[in-house]
């Protein structure tokens, strides 16, 4: 996926960030930062697994289950003495753990007498590996090195934005098929049926992989909730409905929303829409290097409240490679208090929303910071979409710009 040398350099940043908060040896479970460091790729992540990086060693150790260590050897650059697996008595019994032959790992690596950091605030470490590592290393106490790899993840080198671009592609054609699909009397599953199809066999030129979240599609009352999936409940006439969907090129992401009209809007959702859109328009039109999240949020927050609006919770956070069950990052998000400053390739899924007790509106975009603005990364219609039977379907409109601008 990536040269040596760009894989080179994301370990010399890991370790030159390990060094400065005193970490001399990091485990690492998250398997978007695995993926990051080593390009290791596999459903793999729901038995144990992880990365040990340390500063003594040239490369990482990936250790895993010895039925997926194949995998690694044929997703990562590392060298095949540095793929160490476990064997089955270790998955899901209630005698062993696989942490346990993770210590004994670091034991014969003579890691053990080291500054030890886990990353302990993941979906992916639980509190028993925690629990095993301590029994098999009393005299460690671990750092938290959560968000570590991370934070480095932030700021995308050439490839990583192009395969942001791709997914962008991706979650187009995602979102029309969707848009396209929904009728009064369809199936909520049969339209997520068509998204999944067209996030997944992609373009004429590259396919797509599975998103970090399925199709969001809340409709009716049900938009008072941004994060419903689907039913097989039948679509009704002027039902309200949100799509919220990802394109996903190489486990990188864009996210992309919008909400769609089965006929008319009521008044209550239009002027909704209107304050929404307004308010994300004004706020990608400020964005730029130098200024900081909770900058961002503010112009966002202002701009609502001119019209009697609030929103208490943040309206965007970073965004790029991931696994299941999210497409963030975990690192900064758009919300008062986040002063997080904006670099260039810095990339973020912008996601304003208003919820109320039986109705909501959404809009989202994915943009790149540049070095003078922001760059919308997928071309779609940032409007509400009203379908009527004379009205079927939508064109496209250019939001994408030169990188000069908020593309709006």
């Amino acid at each position: 996926m990536f040269s040596n040398e760009e894989y080179n350099d994301r370990i010399r940043k890991t370790k030159q960030k390990m060094e400065s908060e005193g970490i001399e040896v990091l485990l690492i479970t998250n398997p978007a930062n695995m993926n990051y460091l080593t390009g290791y790729d596999g459903w793999a992540f729901y038995v144990h697994q992880l990365l040990i990086v340390a500063l003594e060693l040239d490369e990482p150790i990936w250790a895993g289950r010895q039925m997926d260590a194949n995998g690694a050897k044929m997703t990562t650059w590392l060298k095949p003495e540095n793929i160490i697996s476990y064997t089955d008595e270790y998955v899901q019994s209630a005698e062993r753990h696989p942490m346990d032959f993770v210590c004994s790992i670091l034991k014969d690596k003579r890691l053990l007498g080291k500054s030890i950091a886990a990353e302990l605030d993941t979906y992916y470490f639980s509190s028993l590996c925690y629990e095993r590592l301590q029994k098999g290393m009393p005299d460690v106490h671990f750092k938290n090195g959560t968000g570590l790899v991370n934070h480095i993840r932030m700021i995308k080198s050439d490839t990583e934005i192009e395969y942001m671009k791709r997914a962008a592609r991706l979650v187009e054609n995602a979102m029309r098929t969707g848009v396209d699909s929904l009728a009064p009397g369809v199936r909520e599953c049969d339209v997520a049926a068509d998204i999944y199809h067209a996030q997944i066999s992609g373009t004429e030129e590259f396919g797509g992989d599975y998103p970090a979240i399925v199709p969001l599609m809340p409709s009716g009352k049900k938009t008072s909730s941004p994060h419903l999936t689907w039913t097989d409940e039948r679509y009704k006439p002027d039902d309200t409905v949100i799509l919220e969907l990802a394109g996903c090129y190489k486990r990188y992401h864009s996210p992309l929303a919008r909400t769609i009209i089965l006929g008319q809007p009521s008044l209550h959702v239009r002027e909704l829409a209107d304050v929404v859109l307004e308010g994300l328009n004004e706020t990608l039109a400020i964005i730029r290097p130098g200024i900081t999240c909770e900058m961002v949020e503010e112009k966002w927050r202002k701009t609502i409240a001119k019209h009697g609006y609030q929103k208490d919770s943040r309206i965007g956070y970073s965004v790029g490679l991931n696994y299941p069950p999210d497409w963030g990052e975990h690192t900064a998000s758009l919300r008062q208090g986040d002063k997080t400053i904006l670099q260039p390739n810095m990339t973020f899924h912008i996601i304003p929303g208003i919820w109320f007790e039986d109705y909501g509106v959404e809009f989202s975009e994915t943009f790149r910071v540049t070095e003078t603005g922001c760059e919308i990364l997928a071309n779609f219609p940032r409007d509400l979409i009203c379908k009527t039977e004379d009205v079927p379907s939508i064109p496209f409109i250019n939001h994408l710009n030169d990188g000069d601008g908020a593309g709006i």
